[in-house]
């Protein structure tokens, strides 16, 4: 799958006990999976592990959306960054209030998790078994490291977004799958176990045609993202200070970065790969329509908006700023993010965009501007790979947690490095010297919603920066579609447990947001 490719066939034999249900509190026994005739040496072990992977391609997580439903690349929609125009893909109904536990979007994010929790956890147990003669040490703990990363990368996105959910770290029986909850805290030093062994076991890099499984850069930039998460800022330093000299870097090219240019260069950190044309793995997250730019999830004016002007200021103190033209004299990651009355939309077709969204805007980042070199429809399955964790992101973590630690003259060379890289001015020539804490901070915020707009992780930063009832205020006065967001406290914060899984495990208690 990391090369490109799905193993169909060891899908269809290991994991046919629950590849279909897609439920694991309803999947037949894990322990009656192709004993005897799997798992038996470095090959099987590596079939496993792609296995693995494959999970992270369901549409309920990296490769939603255009009509089906919102994966993860789609969840800028539940903020102030982008308008879910049709809301039945998810985000657009949370945003209105018009969810409740019975909402199927809720239940396939979750299923998917646990699959890919209920493989991790086969992989590493029988990985962990195949007898030493038929496998290497070496190569036996990254496969098994690289399985622990994966599981915490499942458990990270649960926690996220439900909190106290069921943890399981082991194979069970049928018998066994009706568990509890754990709370919160007990799912947080899980994770952060997972990721500590798997970075202690994963190689810098792999070879050229293994490109994109999970290697000890993965594992600390999402330990960083998930202490972040915790304000555990000394913890961001520790995991990010290696990071810093393991061959990490800044493509030249913001607006290339997010096309199949940019998907192998050194700014990639971790990433979910896809291709195109293909239904079994390809994505639809960048799909786009012939007469307008995605049309599904549509950057907000209030975004557009905060992009400053070239000079570094915002747009209401600027000299720069020309309300006629909205894109001169602007960050440039503004114009690779976002698509304007006039710009061309699809290349081969020399297609421009009319504004003819109801935020008069389009999605630019991450959508594909071609109908293909085959000529095949742009509605068909695409091939961008989805970038979980890039080294800008690393960088604008580290610097937050400086700034948060009292240390924030530390920050400001790497906030410059993010802003040299689309030639904005360094955060001295722009907001000065000698910054408070405080000061340093929001300067950081607003880098990071213009650096990493579209890529799903608005909400992440809103939730832990306790700013989501005033996102959702700002979202509601922005004047687009049909509904208008609501805030609802903490039901607008953490995701119900799905109706469905608590009528099947009647272990499970609804996190009491939602009764």
């Amino acid at each position: 799958m990391q090369n490109k490719h799905i193993f169909l066939a060891f899908i269809a034999i290991v994991f046919v006990g629950f590849g279909c249900k897609k439920d694991f509190l309803e999947r037949s026994s894990l322990t009656q999976l192709a004993e005897g005739n799997f798992w038996n040496d470095e090959k099987d072990a590596q079939l496993g592990i792609n296995g693995v992977y494959e999970t992270l391609q369901d549409r309920a997580m990296y490769s939603g959306s255009l009509n089906i439903q919102a994966g993860l690349p789609m969840f800028d929609g539940l903020s102030d960054n982008c308008y879910n125009a049709f809301e039945w893909e998810g985000p657009g109904n949370f945003m209105e209030a018009n969810v409740d536990p019975s909402t199927d979007w809720f239940r396939n994010l979750w299923v998917s998790c646990y699959r890919g929790i209920a493989r991790a956890n086969l992989a590493i147990e029988k990985i962990g078994a195949i007898p030493d003669d038929k496998i290497s040490a070496t190569n036996r703990n990254q496969f098994v490291a690289q399985a622990k990363f994966l599981r915490a990368l499942y458990y990270f996105n649960l926690a996220l977004y439900y909190e106290d959910v069921p943890l399981i770290l082991r194979v069970q029986t049928l018998e066994e799958s009706y568990v509890p909850k754990n709370t919160y805290n007990e799912v947080r030093d899980a994770i952060i176990k997972d990721l500590t062994e798997a970075a202690a076991d994963l190689p810098v890099s792999y070879a050229v045609t293994e490109f994109g499984y999970a290697t000890k850069g993965a594992a600390l930039g999402l330990l960083a993202r998930f202490q972040l998460y915790n304000k555990n800022y000394q913890a961001v330093l520790d995991a990010t200070q290696p990071m810093l000299s393991m061959g990490y870097g800044l493509y030249g090219n913001y607006g290339n970065l997010f096309t199949p240019v940019g998907e192998k260069t050194n700014e990639i950190v971790f990433s979910v790969r896809f291709v195109q044309d293909q239904s079994n793995n390809g994505e639809l997250f960048s799909g786009t329509f012939l007469g307008v730019p995605k049309g599904d999830m549509l950057p907000m004016r209030n975004l557009v908006r905060d992009y400053y002007c070239t000079d570094g200021k915002p747009i209401t103190s600027s000299p720069l700023y020309n309300p006629n033209n909205q894109k001169l004299n602007r960050d440039p990651r503004l114009g690779a993010s976002v698509y304007f009355n006039g710009d061309i939309f699809l290349t081969d077709l020399n297609r421009a965009f009319s504004g003819n969204t109801a935020t008069t805007y389009g999605q630019r980042k991450y959508t594909r501007n071609s109908t293909s070199a085959t000529g095949i429809s742009v509605f068909s399955p695409g091939g961008q790979d989805f970038y979980v964790i890039r080294y800008a992101d690393v960088l604008l973590m580290r610097a937050e947690a400086l700034a948060e630690l009292g240390r924030q003259a530390e920050a400001y060379p790497l906030v410059n490095q993010v802003r040299a890289r689309v030639s904005m001015p360094s955060v001295e020539a722009a907001e000065g010297t000698g910054l408070s804490k405080d000061q340093m901070v929001q300067v950081i915020r607003h880098e990071r919603r213009v650096e990493l707009a579209f890529e799903g992780l608005r909400f992440f930063d809103l939730k832990r920066w306790g700013q989501v009832e005033a996102a959702t205020l700002v979202a509601d006065a922005d004047p687009v579609g049909p509904y208008a967001p609501v805030y609802r406290g903490r039901k607008s914060e953490v995701f119900p447990i799905p109706l469905r899984e608590m009528d099947a495990n009647k272990s499970l208690v609804q996190n009491p947001v939602w009764n």
